[in-house]
């Protein structure tokens, strides 16, 4: 929303802002207009999706962050994907009022690592806010599932989802197999893509 809202004309972004408020949605960042306990597909880039997990080292140590902060308010990871500028993840969260907690000490605390390891201390937003979306049905929750998996292709990262390493697909095919995985692709595909 953030890189749409900078190109709209000063009466745009009021018809915008209008509607947010109606809505009681903060003015500048993504709403969280559910609040419940459930499954969630969760969404955060880098500011102005700056390839700040360029490298392989930031990517793992971030999943290992990731990990450690989702067994801290003891939601279950039930997809990931790491990319060099932002990120998904798809989970159980139990107490959705931990969520937020988990969110902002992760951005916080690689935000001030990675700005002093680059050099860049009190220069450079390193997050921009997160999104979440609740899954209200199975089939939405597959169909997320694929999405994550499927992000590294969609992106040019790589020609096949099993090449991308910063990713729970390799996890599946390990447990369940190719086949399951087109499976499930086969019955609940994102949007406009296709698949091996």
């Amino acid at each position: 929303m953030a890189y749409e809202y900078r190109n709209l004309s000063p009466k745009e972004r009021e018809e915008v802002d209008r509607i947010r408020k109606e809505r009681g949605y903060p003015l500048h960042a993504p709403p969280h207009p559910v609040r419940v306990n459930g499954y969630y597909l969760i969404t955060a880039a880098c500011f102005d999706h700056a390839p700040l997990m360029q490298s392989a080292s930031r990517r793992t140590e971030f999943e290992a962050r990731l990990f450690a902060g989702l067994m801290l308010i003891q939601a279950e990871a039930i997809a990931w994907v790491v990319l060099s500028n932002h990120y998904h993840f798809l989970a159980c969260i139990e107490d959705f009022a931990s969520l937020p907690v988990m969110m902002k000490r992760l951005h916080t605390g690689t935000s001030f690592e990675w700005n002093r390891a680059d050099g860049c201390t009190g220069q450079r937003r390193v997050w921009y806010h997160y999104s979440d979306r609740f899954m209200r049905a199975e089939n939405q929750m597959i169909q997320a599932f694929n999405y994550v998996h499927y992000n590294p292709v969609k992106h040019g990262v790589v020609e096949s989802p099993y090449d991308w390493a910063w990713s729970s697909l390799s996890l599946y095919e390990q447990d369940h197999g190719r086949e399951w995985l087109r499976e499930r692709w086969a019955k609940f595909p994102p949007r406009g893509v296709d698949f091996e």
